[in-house]
Parts: structure tokens; sequence; C-alpha cells
């Protein structure tokens, strides 16, 4: 039986996979990332308002406002992983994300799929807590 909570990939398995496969792996660590945050955040929400804060916060505008502030804090490598997955070609972006939004939020969830997959658990969270508490005080501001 495979751990594949704690499966890493080699540098050469890594160079087989696409940058919209990394995305597909990375989109559910995003997602797993703000379900558990909600559920620790200690409230008692019915599930419905639960899974309606968590889309609020995986779409492609809200994803693409969380890469810019975690942008600059990206190593060069961690940059290059970003910018393969935010200029992959995908599908058209939704109705309710500019193409460009949907690029950038591409490239956020390329960097995620690929730091869970070369086991950087610690710095997917890292990266995490660091675009919410960010935007949080983005938001204060407005």
């Amino acid at each position: 039986m495979s751990d594949y909570l704690n499966s890493t990939l080699t540098p050469e398995q890594l160079s087989t996979v696409s940058e919209l496969a990394l995305a597909h792996v990375g989109d559910a660590v995003f997602e797993l990332l703000t379900r558990t945050e909600l559920i620790c955040a200690g409230s008692r929400q019915r599930v419905h308002d639960l899974h309606a804060q968590t889309v609020a916060r995986v779409t492609a505008p809200a994803q693409a406002a969380f890469v810019e502030a975690v942008l600059p804090h990206l190593s060069p490598e961690e940059t290059a992983v970003y910018k393969r997955g935010r200029n992959a070609h995908t599908h058209p972006a939704p109705k309710s994300a500019t193409p460009g939004q949907y690029a950038r939020a591409t490239g956020l969830e390329t960097l995620f799929g690929w730091l869970w997959l070369t086991g950087q658990k610690a710095r997917v969270s890292e990266l995490y807590t660091l675009g919410r508490t960010k935007n949080e005080e983005r938001k204060t501001k407005n």
C-alpha cells in the first residue's frame, strides 16, 4: 500500500508531469487547506455555509489575489514553476474570471502541486498562511 499523503516524486519523475497535472494536484491541496482552515477557526457552521465560504476562496479571482500576496516571497525556482503554470495552455476561463485571473490561479495551483509532490509540505503551509494573512490585511485596509 502506498502512502499518498507523503509521496514525493523525484526530479526525473516530475519532469514527465505536465503543468496542468501539477495544477490538478495543487487545486486539491489549496482546497484542502482552505477547508481545514475554516474548520480549525472553531466556528460551528452548517456544512452548506462552510462549502459556500470554501467556494468563495478557491475561485480563480480569489486565487489570483492570493498569488499576488505571495509572489514577492517566492524563491527563483518557485517563481519559475509558478510562471510555467501561469503560461500553460488551459481551456477558456470561466465566466467568473478574466483570462489573466484564470492564468494566475493556474500558476498558483501548479506551484502548490509541485511543492506538494516534492515533499515540501511545510513550504505549502507557509505560503498558504502568508497569502491568507496578506489578503486579510489588504481587506482590512480597504
